[in-house]
């Protein structure tokens, strides 16, 4: 990088030339101390393969592990790591004032084309030292993903511009989220609203309103997260950039009859004009 005292190059400027986000220059870890540390990746892991655990369970199964934890202590972890049982819940927390809710859109819809619905979530990735948030917009007809962004902290305006180069790419009819801040920030809706784009939310409580994303992260951890240690968010970012190379253009998906998520959003374009598009590497 330029020296910070020559402005002819602005930062963002010389984040372009290098193929890097801004928001990995601002990079801070974010530490855990040791036993919640270890807790949150023993959380994160059980998750992805019982992701119908609730605290109460996730507190027996530290328990049993030999770890002197309370339910309190396990709720705690599992809010931070965005983490909720996946079945219908009462809701047990008020919608923020001053951010928009919409109506889920997709029960009963068939989606059967390409750029018809898209959707978007962020999960925890967790570093030797710390953690770093992962967001993923993809298309759900394909599974193919769109965009990714990585990123140390949840601020709505880090998700914003990956909205925007997402939208450079393509465009889908409805997108849907869950009800988390950063999508239901005025920032992020007014973007989806000037480009006509029908909103979409899970209902509170209901992870499988968007079980393609759940699909991704269990498969994105699995086959990539879990075996690897990512020293800090520079090795991480490269690291998933090559895993979602490998996701979108080479790696079968059985529930896509065996083909790659690009061939399958090729295939499913919409229009004759788009049938030829080409989606370039992270």
């Amino acid at each position: 990088m330029v020296e910070p005292e020559n402005k002819r190059i602005s930062l963002s400027r010389q984040c372009e030339l290098l193929g890097l986000n801004r928001s990995v220059i601002y990079y801070a870890p974010r530490v855990e101390s040791g036993e919640d540390a270890e807790l949150m990746r023993l959380l994160d892991e059980q998750y992805t393969k019982t992701p119908f655990y609730g605290y109460r369970r996730m507190t027996i199964y530290l328990q049993n592990l030999g770890y002197r934890v309370n339910h309190k202590r396990v709720l705690r972890l599992m809010k931070k790591l965005g983490l909720e049982a996946i079945y219908p819940k009462p809701n047990l927390s008020k919608p923020d004032k001053e951010h928009l809710k919409f109506p889920y859109l997709l029960r009963g819809v068939e989606i059967n084309r390409a750029d018809q619905v898209w959707a978007a979530d962020i999960t925890y990735i967790r570093l030797a030292g710390g953690f770093i948030y992962l967001l993923a917009i993809m298309d759900w007809h394909s599974r193919f993903v769109i965009e990714i962004e990585v990123s140390n902290t949840l601020e709505a305006g880090v998700f914003v511009e990956t909205l925007k180069r997402a939208l450079e790419k393509g465009q889908p009819e409805i997108f849907n989220t869950d009800q988390g801040s950063q999508f239901t920030a005025l920032d992020w809706l007014k973007i989806l609203q000037a480009k006509d784009v029908q909103i979409s939310m899970d209902g509170r409580g209901r992870c499988f309103d968007n079980i393609f994303v759940e699909r991704l992260w269990r498969t994105v951890k699995q086959e990539e997260v879990y075996l690897k240690e990512y020293q800090d968010v520079w090795e991480a970012e490269e690291s998933l950039k090559r895993y979602f190379n490998f996701y979108n253009f080479e790696r079968p998906h059985q529930s896509l009859k065996y083909q790659t998520p690009f061939e399958v959003y090729q295939n499913g374009l919409k229009t004759k004009e788009n049938k030829g598009a080409k989606r370039g590497n992270f």
